[in-house]
C-alpha cells in the first residue's frame, strides 16, 4: 500500500480537466519518476488555472440572500442576471502586476472568466432582485413573493353557545 498525499478541494471547479491533468501529472511522476508538465505549470496557483467565487445561500427574514466572494474586481465586471429559475453570476477577473528594479524587471498578468449559477426556489419574486458589491463581496439579495410569505394568524378562543333549558 502506498501513502498518498493529500490534496484538498479547492472550491467549486466548474471543469474539471486541470484537475485531471493534476492527477495524470502526479502518477506520471510516481511511475516515471519525472514530471510531464514544463515548470511554469508547476508554479502556476491554482486560481490562475481555474476559478470560481465562493458563495454562500442562506434565507434572512422574507428574503433569499447569495453572497459571493469576488475580491478585486470592479462593479462593471460582474454580471447578474436571473434566467428563468437560476440566478446566474458572471465575470471577468483580470489581474496585474508589475515589479521594475534597478537590475530587473518583472509583469504578470492573469485573466480569465467565471460562471456559478444557483437554483431559486419558484417563491423568489425575480422582478425585485437587488445586488450589491462593497470589499470585495457581492450579495445579491431576492425577495420572496407576498402571496408566499409567512402570514400570522391569530388564534381566538371559541365562545361556547349557551344551553337552552328543553321543554
Amino acid at each position: 500500500m502506498t501513502i498518498q498525499r493529500w490534496r484538498p478541494t479547492r472550491g467549486v471547479i466548474p471543469w474539471g480537466s486541470f484537475r485531471e491533468l493534476e492527477d495524470m501529472e502526479h502518477h506520471f511522476e510516481e511511475i516515471f519518476g519525472r514530471s510531464m508538465l514544463p515548470p511554469i505549470w508547476r508554479h502556476l496557483p491554482a486560481e490562475q488555472i481555474s476559478w470560481a467565487p465562493n458563495i454562500d445561500v442562506f434565507e434572512k427574514g422574507d428574503k433569499l440572500v447569495v453572497k459571493a466572494e469576488i475580491p478585486g474586481m470592479k462593479e462593471d465586471d460582474i454580471n447578474v442576471s436571473v434566467e428563468g429559475n437560476m440566478l446566474i453570476i458572471r465575470g471577468e477577473k483580470k489581474t496585474e502586476s508589475e515589479v521594475k528594479e534597478e537590475e530587473y524587471y518583472r509583469c504578470e498578468r492573469s485573466y480569465g472568466s467565471f460562471f456559478r449559477s444557483v437554483a431559486l426556489p419558484s417563491t423568489v419574486d425575480a422582478s425585485k432582485v437587488e445586488a450589491d458589491y462593497e470589499d470585495g463581496v457581492l450579495e445579491v439579495t431576492l425577495p420572496k413573493k407576498p402571496e408566499v410569505k409567512p402570514k400570522k394568524v391569530t388564534v381566538k378562543k371559541k365562545e361556547k353557545a349557551s344551553k337552552q333549558p328543553s321543554k
